[in-house]
């Protein structure tokens, strides 16, 4: 599912807030009846738990806190570190480098999900696995659905039911800040990890309600959301045709779909973990683009065969 922390802010039209709510709550739904006994999150993290100073490809938590951002989550999440330490050891064992962290920081990427599924983050044990889909350089998008595939194996070996989320928007280009063009606040932050003060916070939603404000009215400097590459994605997860990905290139995705669209990457970690049990179905199907979100905004659920 796609995360957004403008449905946590004003700006966005009743009338989308109640589309998405109710495709949310078919999600909940088909959660509710599988009644999971651990989850695991492929989610991006947007400058609020890993940065520059250390920006690795993959990380998996053997314990997170949710740092509350755009009125997420605040504190520790239920993270079962032995198995989350299992489930790094089982994936460094198929040929998949991942980092660990003993003191993971969220946002509202890991965080979002977990609330709108189960009314509450900590309702449920979770393992949360980082993929960096915003600091250039990126991976080839072939490791992460190796990253997924090695994932979806140990799972497969646990004799849980274990729901596996992908938390990312599709096409969309917000204003996060980047390397070579960041203020020195700004790299303070992407580089060092400085906290933001309470004012720097929330003069960035206010810059983030604005810039969709622009967005929506077709004003502004974004690039466009890429509705036509959306479907096409979806089409592929939908059709399992994953490894058609594997010849996508970096530069193309950010050209068509945006910079962020690289979120796109949990999505194909999370498919591609239920794909190693064997073929999969899609269910539930969503899919708005909503330009006063700044994303292509969707929603699958899927089970194996």
């Amino acid at each position: 599912m796609s995360h957004s922390p403008l449905l946590n802010l004003p700006g966005p039209a009743q009338e989308l807030l109640d589309e998405i709510d109710k495709a949310i709550a078919a999600a909940r739904d088909f959660v509710a009846e599988f009644d999971p006994e651990l989850v695991v999150t492929f989610s991006p993290d947007h400058y609020n738990g890993f940065f520059y100073r250390a920006m690795p490809p993959f990380c998996i938590g053997t314990a997170a806190e949710g740092v509350g951002d755009y009125g997420t989550h605040e504190g520790p999440l239920d993270v079962p570190s032995d198995l989350a330490t299992d489930c790094a050891r089982a994936v460094l064992d198929h040929d998949v480098d991942v980092a660990l962290s003993a003191a993971m920081d969220v946002d509202h990427g890991t965080v979002q999900p977990l609330q709108k599924l189960f009314g509450d983050a900590t309702a449920k044990p979770v393992i949360p696995v980082f993929i960096n889909s915003v600091a250039t350089p990126l991976g080839p998008i072939r490791r992460v659905r190796a990253l997924g595939a090695a994932v979806g194996a140990h799972l497969a070996t646990l004799g849980k039911r274990v729901l596996v989320i992908g938390s990312g928007g599709l096409s969309h280009d917000p204003p996060v800040p980047t390397l070579a063009t960041a203020p020195p606040a700004a790299l303070d932050r992407i580089v060092r990890g400085v906290p933001m003060t309470t004012d720097q916070r929330q003069a960035r939603q206010t810059a983030v309600i604005e810039a969709a404000r622009e967005f929506a009215s077709g004003r502004g400097t974004l690039a466009p959301l890429n509705p036509d590459w959306d479907r096409e994605f979806l089409d592929i997860v939908d059709s399992g045709r994953l490894a058609e990905v594997d010849r996508w290139d970096n530069g193309w995705i950010a050209e068509q779909a945006g910079n962020s669209a690289h979120e796109v990457r949990t999505w194909i970690a999370a498919f591609a973990a239920l794909a190693a049990q064997g073929e999969y179905v899609t269910e539930n199907r969503f899919y708005r683009a909503a330009p006063e979100l700044i994303a292509g905004f969707a929603i699958r659920t899927a089970v194996t065969t």
